[in-house]
């Protein structure tokens, strides 16, 4: 079978713990999909760190004309470190990738702002893979990657958010709420190779509309006459609480619902849980723009 060489799946990766699971979750998905995986690595180079040394004081004109010199070749020296310890990191994940079966593996490594970079990128890509954590929550052991929302909210494409650990997908839950949105994702789904023969479980709940039944049945419809087997369950409640238990009892191991808000408006009025439902979820999450 060829690969689609138009619509790859793009894996952000830096060099913390999630690169791992980023790649074999992203390996999975090409390897269904026969999909061109690229592994992206993004130097932002206002990171890169000083030298320690101090430079202060009045000097004359010569010595900070070589000052300027040193400084300049100590930034490319390092800039040449980075570059070449990214290298040696994508191969290692190449190689990763490669071994679980992605039918065809490229990388690439850029400089710049993480979610510039991503939205540059967007053409192309059916799918983008994401660490739920990456270097700097490792460090202040925050539990949601301070990039991942506003990369989701900067991009259109389908996010995979991934936790730690990898577990191929058995059992999926969408958190279906009838909007365009959801609606979306339910054809997107009904027309990809992606989930193909494993069971989905359509959630609705929250503040049900009147028609929330119609739209859930169509979801159902939808799903099942692309050779899904599909279950579905109507719950009131607060969505949070609700998919979080769902997600425990059913023994539910990716979730799929709609992101962040698009509109900072919109953001503004009513909030967002999406940050909320990815911390309590626990589980791999693709997120629908």
């Amino acid at each position: 079978m060829a690969v689609n060489n138009q619509e790859k799946i793009l894996a952000c990766v830096d060099q913390s713990q999630f690169a791992d699971y980023v790649t074999d979750y992203a390996a999975w998905a090409a390897r269904r999909i026969h999909a061109p995986l690229e592994l992206m690595h993004i130097i932002d180079t206002h990171q890169t760190p000083p030298s320690g040394e101090d430079h202060s004081g009045t000097i004359g004109f010569d010595a900070q004309e070589q000052l300027l010199t040193k400084l300049t070749e100590e930034d490319e020296a390092r800039t040449r470190a980075l570059r070449e310890a990214g290298r040696m990191f994508l191969n290692k994940l190449r190689e990763r990738a490669s071994n679980q079966g992605a039918p065809e593996v490229d990388t690439r490594q850029r400089y710049g702002e993480l979610v510039e970079t991503l939205q540059e990128q967007e053409d192309g890509v059916q799918l983008m893979v994401l660490g739920r954590r990456g270097e700097s929550a490792e460090t202040t052991q925050r539990d949601l990657g301070r990039n991942v929302e506003r990369v989701v909210r900067a991009v259109s494409k389908p996010i995979l958010t991934v936790t730690e650990g990898f577990r191929e997908p058995q059992r999926l839950m969408f958190a279906f709420d009838g909007s365009a949105v959801t609606r979306r994702g339910v054809e997107m789904i009904a027309s990809s190779a992606l989930f193909r023969g494993l069971p989905i479980l359509l959630l609705m709940s929250g503040k049900v509309n009147p028609d929330g039944s119609k739209k859930l049945d169509w979801a159902e419809k939808t799903l099942s006459a692309a050779g899904y087997t599909v279950s579905k369950k109507l719950i009131p409640g607060d969505a949070e609480s609700v998919i979080a238990k769902t997600v425990n009892d059913e023994s539910i191991d990716l979730l799929i619902m709609g992101a962040f808000s698009h509109s900072p408006l919109r953001t503004l009025l009513f909030g967002s849980k999406t940050a909320d439902l990815l911390r309590s979820s626990g589980i791999p999450t693709l997120l629908l723009g």
